[in-house]
């Protein structure tokens, strides 16, 4: 299926994210962040007939919830929506959908410039390495 060209997609983005928001009486809002597309896949079909989740830009979900007037309490969703989040949307328990979203959590590969979700120590210990190699391994330089 082809995409929408820019001037059609972002309206109908917010009529979306309006008529989702008016539909579905509860929500959570879930961080995305160093969530692969298979994982988003897998939670999607986790939970498909339960629950929609809606992901976007986070300063285009605060400009469409600015200008929903029907539910002037959906505003307090704003301060919330920082960085890469994504809105769950339920008619269902939320207990219920919580599980589901905490039973598809994987714990992720360490990568580069990534920030740890948890705390971590690295106790002092020999290497077995002189100091011209190790020095040469932290820059990423073989000789």
């Amino acid at each position: 299926m082809p995409r929408e060209d820019r001037v059609t997609c972002k309206p109908n983005y917010f009529l979306k994210i309006i008529q989702l928001l008016g539909d579905y009486p509860k929500c959570f809002i879930a961080g995305a962040d160093n969530v692969g597309s298979r994982q988003m896949k897998q939670i999607r079909m986790s939970l498909r007939g339960k629950a929609v989740v809606l992901m976007g830009r986070d300063a285009i979900m605060r400009k469409a919830i600015r200008g929903h007037p029907e539910n002037p309490a959906v505003e307090k969703l704003l301060p919330h929506i920082r960085g890469n989040v994504g809105f769950v949307l339920t008619k269902e328990d939320l207990t219920e959908i919580r599980d589901v979203l905490l039973a598809n959590k994987v714990p992720g590969a360490a990568r580069a410039g990534a920030i740890a979700p948890c705390k971590v120590t690295v106790p002092a210990q020999d290497t077995g390495l002189g100091p011209e190699k190790t020095f040469f391994q932290a820059l990423g330089i073989t000789t």
